[in-house]
């Protein structure tokens, strides 16, 4: 099957499309991904918890329609779960052996609406810092070609 990365927001700096177009096309000689960018929200400079609320619930919503009941759905979140890339790349072997489409979701600047974070079949962190939601694509897509190699028993550094 394919993998898609649902990402809230484009990316304007030409070095983070850069090296996402380079994992992209490494990544295709193993498997498909499809990167789909959703429109994000505006709002107010000050915003109100309320607001950034109201932020997220429109995002996720547009995430959400995205997604279809058979998807197997990862949430990129702080408190998600840590993996090696072994255990990574072990468990998108098994996800891609189900036939079942793997779907990344990432969060703009505000994270993901509770909602989307409770459809999600599992949660993951790829570390307890914050980083941009623009350079979660390129780590995200690094540690997909990552595992990519090492299902292929190819040599990745370590």
């Amino acid at each position: 099957m394919s993998i898609i990365v649902l990402s809230v927001g484009k990316i304007k700096e030409k070095y983070f499309n850069d090296a996402i177009k380079e994992y992209l096309k490494r990544i295709s000689r193993f498997t498909k991904v499809e990167v789909i960018e959703i429109k994000d929200e505006p709002e107010p400079k000050n915003a109100s918890p309320a607001q950034i609320e109201r932020t997220k619930q429109i995002e996720g919503e547009r995430l959400l329609s995205k997604i279809t009941p058979d998807d197997f759905v990862i949430a990129l979140a702080i408190k998600g779960e840590e993996l090696s890339s072994e255990s990574f790349a072990e468990r998108i072997k098994k996800a891609l052996d189900s036939s079942r489409r793997i779907v990344f979701l990432i969060g703009g600047s505000n994270g993901l609406a509770e909602n989307v974070l409770s459809r999600a079949n599992r949660e993951l962190s790829f570390s307890s810092f914050t980083f941009p939601h623009q350079l979660m694509r390129v780590i995200l897509l690094e540690q997909l070609y990552r595992a990519c190699k090492i299902n292929a028993n190819e040599r990745y550094h370590k």
